[in-house]
């Protein structure tokens, strides 16, 4: 088999860059959060007047 180089390159990382991945990660994970509680309650209640 033939040996492969690795090289790494070491770039500066900035705490802006990592906090503004993490925020928009919590944010898309706030927004889907709300739309399936709001769908399960949307469910249940549609079973509650159709069954109940």
């Amino acid at each position: 088999m033939a040996e492969q180089k690795m090289t790494i390159e070491m770039v500066e990382v900035k705490s802006e860059d990592i906090i503004g991945e993490r925020r928009a990660m919590f944010d898309s994970f706030m927004d889907a959060t709300k739309w399936g509680i709001g769908a399960t309650v949307g469910l249940l209640v549609a079973i509650y007047f159709l069954f109940g």
